[in-house]
């Protein structure tokens, strides 16, 4: 047992998201392709929304944060799991699963920016009139700031407590990047503390945005049955419908991920789960904001015509 405890982990092996050596290589290309859609789709939403001058308002400031959030979240890992099958070196260093622990648990972000933008588009439908004075730009970069200062210190209280744990047995990780429930299940101290952080600290980020959010949708959905004509309740649907279906998308990964009961974790489950929320859904946000809003769309039709007219001149 003291030969046991006197080994010290210093770097954890990362399996990956199959032991077939076959299926290695086009799984890499695939998640490349991901990513680059996801980081492209990302940056077309951040670069829109700031040249755009139809698009400078407090939904698309939100909006502009949420896509970073997600090209960071996604850059922590992918890359890096590329890295690992076209070296074939499935190694990490204990600091660098400590990085990527910080930035997934940067996730809160997006739950937070979520509510966020439930209650902008609420006070947009309840109350057009006063929009401007309420969502007013000075709010909303407080707003942001705030949600950056919360995040930040939630990521890092998961990761100086994982620094607390001991790691001296296993350093296999069954999945393609340092993730909270599979460090804390290859430590050998006691994780009690840690799983009571994770279902009350990371609880109450979760489901306080998603109670507000609810609480949001029901105001939105009462004031939108207040209007008389089909046209403007097809108006105000289309306001918040894109949302919606981000909101719907995020809270029912994240649900599926860390509030399963432990019984029902096996790495296989794991491995989909985090595939889902760290790689899939920051790919999605882009289309469903784009493919499904009329005022991005006419900003992409802007940005076509306008490089249309550049190639032209040359």
């Amino acid at each position: 047992m003291e030969k046991r405890n006197l080994t010290v982990i210093r770097e954890f092996v990362l399996l990956g998201l199959t032991s077939s050596a076959e299926q290695q290589y086009p799984l890499s290309v695939l998640f490349l392709c991901m990513y680059l859609v996801t980081v492209l789709g990302n940056m077309f939403i951040i670069v829109t929304a700031g040249f755009d001058s139809g698009l400078h308002s407090p939904m698309y400031f939100f909006l502009s944060n949420l896509a970073f959030v997600d090209i960071c979240f996604t850059s922590t890992t992918v890359p890096k799991m590329i890295v690992n099958i076209l070296t074939d070196r499935r190694t990490i260093s204990f600091a660098g699963c400590l990085t990527q622990l910080f930035f997934i648990s940067f996730v809160n972000m997006d739950s937070l920016l979520l509510c966020v933008m439930a209650y902008d588009r609420y006070v947009a439908i309840g109350h057009p009139l006063h929009y401007t004075t309420i969502m007013n730009p000075h709010l909303c970069i407080q707003l942001v700031a705030g949600l950056w200062v919360v995040t930040y210190l939630h990521a890092l209280l998961h990761t100086v407590l994982i620094t607390h744990l001991s790691f001296c047995a296993s350093n296999v990780i069954h999945n393609f990047f340092c993730d909270l429930n599979p460090l804390l299940h290859l430590s050998c101290s006691d994780v009690s503390f840690n799983v009571l952080v994770i279902f009350t600290v990371g609880g109450l980020l979760a489901l306080t945005p998603l109670i507000c959010i609810l609480i949001s949708y029901v105001l939105i959905f009462s004031t939108i049955l207040k209007i008389t004509s089909t046209e403007g309740k097809q108006r105000a649907f289309s306001t918040c419908g894109c949302h919606l279906s981000v909101v719907v998308l995020f809270y029912g990964t994240a649900i599926a991920v860390y509030f399963r009961p432990s019984s029902s974790h096996t790495p296989e489950s794991d491995t989909l789960s985090a595939v889902m929320y760290s790689v899939v859904t920051p790919m999605l946000n882009p289309f469903i904001y784009t493919l499904r809003n009329r005022a991005m769309k006419r900003a992409l039709q802007k940005m076509l015509c306008r490089c249309t007219a550049f190639q032209q001149l040359l």
